[in-house]
């Protein structure tokens, strides 16, 4: 290699295995530990990969047939990983969410049989082109799925009032950074195949400055952005009364369902602007939330001394289940509500 090869290696080599770094960074010792710095990690990792087959690809044509298969089978994750990442920031406070099982579940029988039933060197004419945009294809659906999970953070670009904060940067970093990866391997044939190498480098060292300067380490989960280094929400006044007047007009509460993005779609805000203001504004999650608005009317009800049982009450008033409805009850008023009936019917 010449000195421009060398300088190249390097390059693209150093970012790769800062990559892995960086990867188990967020997968093993970030604090606090949450499921979207796993999944960061993960994403990290499975690029990383990716990169570095390219790396050596590129300088080691005749680069063995069991690389270049790892290499490209990483392909199919990237896109769920990513996806999973930006899911678990827009569900911060629900556990079911995203679905990342499932997908898994069907994702991973897919790609052993394609690497058992069709390995890339005895079938290299049905990799490339046929797997091999369908791997493209993967990654491209889940990377418009997870910007989607964050859309909100696009209005802000142009809106001079609510600007565009560090935490939607880092996020749009992310995603910008892995679509141009993404396009550079599709698109190898018009460019160098060692480009997406070079942008995964590139992509990394942004990453690593904000984590520096701008997040100052890190001092807070990320997925939740918690209190520490974080700017308050200007309009808090405003927003919580057109939450109180949506509660009481629409009676959300009554649906045993309702989560947190489905509150945050109705207020048409992001999930983590409404999980911040309901924790530093009101001084609660969104479950006490919720039960405070259910059993309020429970309360009101059972003052009205009509024959609804108990557990019909809970129902109606959006438990799914008379324990959770006496559990609620008991931590809200401090008794059970015969109890409260008794002391408010005397």
């Amino acid at each position: 290699m010449d000195i421009s090869d060398e300088l190249l290696f390097f390059f693209s080599g150093l970012g790769a295995f800062n990559g892995f770094l960086l990867a188990a960074y967020f997968g093993i010792w970030a604090r606090p530990k949450s499921r979207s710095n796993i999944f960061l990690g993960l994403f990290l990792f499975i690029l990383s990969v990716r990169v570095t087959k390219s790396i050596f690809y590129y300088f080691i044509p005749d680069l063995g047939y069991l690389y270049l298969q790892i290499g490209l089978t990483a392909c199919f994750l990237i896109g769920p990983f990513i996806y999973f990442y930006f899911a678990s920031i827009a569900h911060p406070e629900d556990g079911s969410k995203p679905k990342w099982q499932l997908h898994l579940a069907i994702l991973t029988p897919i790609i052993l049989l394609i690497n058992f039933l069709v390995p890339f060197g005895s079938h290299i004419d049905l990799w490339d082109p046929y797997i091999v945009r369908g791997i493209y294809a993967t990654w491209t659906g889940y990377s418009i799925a997870a910007i989607y999970k964050v859309k909100d953070i696009f209005p802000k670009i142009v809106d001079r009032e609510n600007k565009i904060d560090k935490f939607d940067f880092w996020l749009l970093t992310i995603w910008i950074g892995n679509t141009l990866i993404l396009l550079a391997y599709m698109f190898r044939g018009i460019g160098s195949y060692i480009l997406g190498a070079l942008l995964f480098s590139f992509l990394y060292y942004i990453l690593f400055i904000l984590l520096v300067f701008r997040f100052q380490k890190v001092p807070y989960n990320i997925a939740q952005r918690q209190k520490y280094g974080r700017r308050k929400i200007d309009n808090a006044d405003v927003l919580i009364n057109r939450l109180e007047t949506l509660m009481e007009a629409e009676k959300l509460y009554r649906n045993p369902l309702l989560k947190l993005q489905d509150l945050a779609s109705k207020l048409n805000i992001l999930p983590h602007t409404l999980s911040q203001l309901l924790n530093e504004n009101m001084d609660k999650g969104f479950s006490q939330f919720l039960n405070e608005y259910r059993i309020n009317e429970a309360c009101d009800i059972i003052k009205m001394n009509n024959d609804l049982g108990y557990e019909a009450i809970g129902y109606e008033v959006g438990y799914n289940s008379k324990s959770t409805f006496y559990k609620a009850f008991n931590k809200i008023t401090g008794t059970t509500p015969a109890k409260f009936k008794t002391q408010n019917l005397s």
